[in-house]
């Protein structure tokens, strides 16, 4: 069997791995296998924080709504409700843009939901 030289295969793969972890410190930046323990480690950490940013969010859009609610006297599970009652199909998103550009707005969605 042939002898396989990996040369230049080996140091391009070496190359792209520190590049990655160019910005980490100490050893992590510097050394091949700490840097490879490293980037695999950022990779998977870097999935779950893809999929928590999306419940993040949502956090941070129902405690607006509740806020902005709450001054219209009533509170966001009962406006939620009202809503889906009334079939006004508005995602937590737009109604917390609404609730903090546009208060007179909301203010008459509000009202609207609960007659």
């Amino acid at each position: 069997m042939t002898r396989v030289k990996r040369g230049s295969v080996a140091r391009k793969h070496r190359k792209t791995i520190l590049r990655i972890t160019a910005g980490f410190r100490g050893a992590h930046s510097r050394l091949f296998r700490t840097a490879n323990q490293q980037q695999m480690r950022v990779s998977a950490s870097s999935y779950l924080e893809r999929k928590n940013r999306k419940r993040e969010f949502r956090r941070l859009w129902i405690v607006r709504i509740n806020a902005a609610t709450r001054e219209n006297a009533t509170n966001y599970n009962a406006m939620i409700h009202h809503l889906n009652r009334n079939q006004v199909y508005l995602n937590r998103k737009i109604l917390a843009q609404i609730a903090i550009f546009d208060n007179l707005c909301f203010s008459r969605i509000v009202q609207m939901t609960t007659i």
